[in-house]
């Protein structure tokens, strides 16, 4: 009997992409071979090192990029590129040069197409709203493209679309891996920071929060409706989770307890588990 096409969706989330190093930290040591990865916004980023190499060496190296972001490499945000912006009148506040060259020194493959394992980089149509899936072309402009936070970043223009983060269509892109032809779904959610005492004061953190929320919403929603056309496992996020979106001194923390958890998930036989997880998004008992 043969095995049912596999996917991993990867989601969106900011400096919260480290708990997905952590889950393929330990995916990558099993037996447990996907047919293809889509990601979303820094989902599509793992996702896109993961599929250039998935092996465990391969999300080594990732983790030890991870290990070494700071905030400034990924957002170098200051009070000069605000005051630029305005005075300039973008549309945007940075520009997305220092993501970029974390891509251009870190991934071994120039085009979608070269991945070892078929990948799909979804960003979103500015215009339309539309969920676009990218499968071809220029790795790094389709993941300048997934990641390019409306204000935050600019948007990119590709064959005639103006695109944005993949995670405003939709930051979990269940319904992609279905339009692929997948069977069966392995979700990795970055989770949602539902410990926080008060929300961040930070313009992109709150941003990204915000998004957060409603994206990991709807994970569950997603799940319910997709049932029936494939086996859906959601990896658990980490929970509690205190740690702001736009925060990268947990870095090696958040991938440590990420891993620690899926491997006890896995024993549990976590990968045979289906259905939506209805993790709380705030905890109001400190």
């Amino acid at each position: 009997m043969s095995q049912p096409k596999t996917a991993v969706v990867l989601s969106g989330g900011g400096s919260l992409g480290a708990v997905q190093v952590g889950m393929l930290h330990v995916l990558s040591r099993t037996a447990f071979a996907p047919d293809l990865v889509i990601g979303a916004s820094v989902g599509a980023l793992n996702g896109a090192f993961f599929a250039d190499d998935p092996t465990a060496d391969g999300v080594d190296r990732l983790a030890e990029l991870w290990r070494g972001l700071r905030r400034e490499d990924v957002f170098p945000l200051t009070l000069a590129a605000g005051i630029k912006a305005l005075l300039l009148g973008r549309d945007h506040l940075v520009d997305s040069h220092a993501l970029r060259a974390i891509a251009r020194r870190s991934l071994r493959m120039q085009r979608i197409e070269e991945a070892r394992v078929p990948l799909h980089i979804v960003a979103t149509d500015v215009l339309s709203g539309d969920e676009v899936l990218l499968s071809s072309g220029d790795v790094e402009t389709a993941l300048m493209a997934s990641t390019a936070i409306p204000v935050v970043f600019p948007q990119v223009e590709l064959a005639g679309r103006y695109l944005v983060d993949g995670g405003v269509g939709n930051n979990t892109p269940i319904a992609s891996a279905i339009a692929c032809g997948a069977e069966r779904i392995v979700v990795l959610p970055t989770g949602v920071s539902c410990a926080m005492r008060e929300p961040p004061r930070n313009m992109a953190a709150l941003a990204l929060h915000v998004l957060s929320l409603q994206n990991m919403r709807q994970i569950d929603r997603d799940v319910e409706r997709f049932s029936a056309k494939a086996s859906i496992t959601i990896v658990p996020p980490l929970c509690p989770l205190a740690t702001s979106m736009f925060d990268f001194s947990q870095t090696a923390s958040l991938i440590g307890r990420a891993a620690e958890q899926t491997r006890d998930w896995l024993e549990a036989d976590g990968l045979a588990r289906t259905g939506p997880l209805h993790v709380p998004l705030a905890h109001h008992d400190h």
